[in-house]
């Protein structure tokens, strides 16, 4: 049972960047499609970008334009979400998200059956 574990958050002014990590615990991480959603205080949860075990990685262009790239280490088990260009509009509980295989759908959360428990990134203004 593959376990995950978000970490990287914290506060940053506006304009900065912040690089997030999910590691995965307890399986081969190898064939897992990984997701990033993030939910603002009073706001459903959202996508932010995907990467699948073969690399191709997915965003949500109109909430990322361009800011934010994702990435992965299968040895280390970790997938990355560099975010750049921070906006107050940023602020939110980041969490990572993966299933095996996973194809379709990359933008749904219920297309995921792993979660971690979240990171806080806070953009001041």
């Amino acid at each position: 049972q593959v376990q995950l574990a978000e970490s990287g958050g914290g506060l940053v002014q506006t304009g900065g960047s912040v690089r997030l990590s999910c590691a995965a615990s307890g399986g081969t991480f190898n064939y897992y499609t990984v997701g990033w959603f993030r939910q603002a205080p009073g706001k459903e949860r959202e996508f932010v970008a995907a990467i699948t075990w073969g690399g191709v990685s997915t965003f949500d262009a109109d909430s990322v334009k361009g800011r934010f790239t994702i990435s992965r280490d299968n040895a280390q088990n970790t997938v990355y979400l560099q975010m750049s260009s921070l906006q107050p509009e940023d602020t939110a509980v980041y969490y990572c998200a993966a299933r095996l295989r996973l194809i379709f759908n990359l933008g749904h959360a219920g297309a995921y059956d792993h979660w971690g428990q979240g990171t806080q990134v806070t953009v001041s203004s």
